[in-house]
């Protein structure tokens, strides 16, 4: 009875306090395990750069860290499917007050979330050395990423549970207990990569290391957060794979499967194409791929505010606050990343150094990468806030759409073409052009989404 009161309670809250304090509420927690996260995925890139006291061998190390990316990207593109397909559903019952079915979700969405992480451990260690070579590998690169990526595969499990936990959390509206569990291991992280890198001699396999143990221990937390909290629990019994709940999870998390799908598969077809100019190229690629990451990563942070609100008022058909939502969300981070790109227009050549400030040609190729997509960088905030109330409001092929189009419909004919015209600066170029691509077409579709939104809340105001 206690905890439907706090249900209860919550609902109240999430459906008539102001959306902007109640965004806010929820955003900054969530920004700042995402900034703690993109810090540390940086840290990785930073310490690697420095193995072998610089040289070649700094940079075909630094470059393997960026071949590994694209496994991150499937890893976490599983862990955000089950993640946000369950919390999708999860907001939306919480906000019809149907808690029952939103415990099931919740363990369904946990449960096919560890068992997609054990079977991409297996068949990522049966074929490693053709995963390897698939992530666009070359042969001073292949030693140090295999000995990466091997014990990222490790980690496989716990790190996709994880990332559903996390989301999941986030969607009843308990940013907190997400940022405690996320930024916890982010911090771990950073402080682990010196001592296993340097202290103990590891390498690059102490650079893998710290990242699984660091996410075990936020899986940890995460989990002691579903425990002691007055979240949903997680229990075996209500574990229900279903085709109801497994259609619903697919609604709701197939447009993050494939937006983080799609990315991998760029991110792979980028290091193919950036290994015919030589490791600096997939080095620098990778830096800036890695820094970029960091400005959106606290834009998804504002937009994760957004969503549990936007998924309890759309399920409780109050479509006024979450357009009211959208907008706020659009206008602050659209200002947010015009700061970020003056700065990294003025300062592109200085960042990329913090990495490898002993490769010119490192610096050279990263700088103007950097620079390029600087330009484009103020559209991603509308970019991902649409693709978010798109997903939380159940709209799923328009969200499939627009996760699809910057890294897929895109940037992989764009780089796939442009280097045969014009060589190293096709690889540069491709994504700013299909950043500017995906934003024409975000602001169709979600000009339509919109007015669906009004008509439904023209209905609904003449029903009530």
């Amino acid at each position: 009875m206690q905890t439907d009161d706090r249900q209860n309670q919550k609902l109240i809250t999430m459906t008539t306090a102001p959306v902007e304090k109640l965004i806010l509420k929820l955003a900054i927690p969530t920004m700042v395990a995402m900034m703690i996260t993109s810090i540390y995925n940086m840290a990785d890139t930073f310490f690697v750069g420095q193995i072998a006291a610089g040289g070649a061998a700094a940079t075909s190390a630094t470059a393997a860290v960026g071949v590994a990316f694209p496994l991150m990207a499937i890893i976490q593109a599983f862990g955000f499917m089950f993640g946000h397909g369950s919390g999708n559903f999860i907001s939306r019952a919480l906000g019809q007050q149907d808690t029952g079915e939103a415990e099931k979700m919740a363990a369904t969405g946990f449960f096919m979330a560890l068992l997609a992480g054990i079977c991409l451990m297996g068949l990522g260690l049966i074929f490693l050395q053709p995963l390897v070579r698939l992530l666009g590998s070359t042969d001073t690169i292949a030693p140090y990423a295999t000995a990466y990526i091997r014990l990222i595969l490790i980690g496989c499990p716990w790190m996709t549970a994880s990332l559903v936990l996390n989301n999941q959390l986030r969607f009843q509206g308990n940013a907190l207990f997400a940022m405690i569990g996320i930024g916890s291991g982010g911090l771990i992280n950073m402080a682990l990569d010196p001592l296993f890198i340097f202290a103990l001699d590891m390498g690059v396999s102490g650079a893998a290391l710290a990242t699984i143990l660091s996410q075990f221990i936020s899986f940890c937390l995460l989990f002691a957060g579903t425990v002691k909290s007055d979240n949903l629990k997680i229990h075996w019994k209500n574990f229900t794979p279903k085709p109801h709940y497994l259609l619903e999870m697919l609604r709701g998390g197939a447009p993050s499967l494939f937006r983080q799908g799609i990315g991998s598969v760029a991110t792979t077809v980028l290091n193919n194409a950036a290994a015919a100019f030589g490791d600096p190229a997939i080095a620098a690629m990778s830096i800036v791929s890695r820094v970029m990451m960091f400005a959106n990563s606290l834009v998804v942070g504002f937009g994760q505010g957004f969503q549990p609100v936007c998924g309890f008022n759309f399920g409780a058909k109050k479509y006024d606050r979450v357009r009211k939502g959208f907008f706020f969300c659009v206008k602050y981070s659209t200002v947010f990343l015009c700061c970020m790109a003056v700065l990294g227009l003025v300062f592109a050549p200085a960042v990329v150094s913090c990495f490898r400030a002993d490769d010119p040609a490192v610096i050279e190729i990263g700088a103007l990468a950097l620079r390029l997509q600087c330009i484009t960088l103020p559209t991603v905030g509308f970019v991902t806030i649409t693709n978010m109330m798109m997903q939380t409001t159940a709209q799923t092929t328009r969200a499939s759409i627009v996760a699809l189009a910057r890294q897929g419909l895109f940037f992989l004919p764009l780089v796939a073409v442009l280097p045969q015209f014009l060589g190293l600066l096709g690889i540069q170029v491709a994504q700013p052009i299909a950043d500017g691509c995906t934003f024409i077409l975000a602001l169709v579709l979600q000009t339509g989404l919109l007015r669906k939104i009004r008509r439904m809340e023209r209905e609904e105001a003449r029903q009530a």
